[in-house]
């Protein structure tokens, strides 16, 4: 089972979160990928962009962090988290 935990924090608090889990056989990128998209959609975000450093903190840490860099539009919160818990 590959789960997946994202967390919306604003001033050091988490506002919210959500477990994605996926039990297909999908290759890792697209289980985070769509577990991503999942989160974004289920909270009304637009997908974030996915840049060098993300890319590389996540082969590192299966953990990583979005800020209003990686956004479009504006958002209300300091980041957008993710991390592997289960794989």
């Amino acid at each position: 089972m590959f789960r997946i935990w994202g967390k919306i924090i604003k001033d050091n608090k988490m506002k919210k979160d959500q477990t994605i889990c996926n039990d297909t056989d999908d290759t890792r990128t697209h289980k985070v990928l769509n577990a991503v998209y999942e989160m974004c959609d289920n909270w009304d975000l637009s997908k974030p962009i996915w840049l060098d450093s993300n890319i590389s903190d996540f082969q590192k840490l299966s953990k990583t962090r979005f800020g209003q860099d990686q956004f479009i539009e504006k958002i209300d919160f300091d980041y957008l988290e993710i991390q592997v818990i289960e794989e």
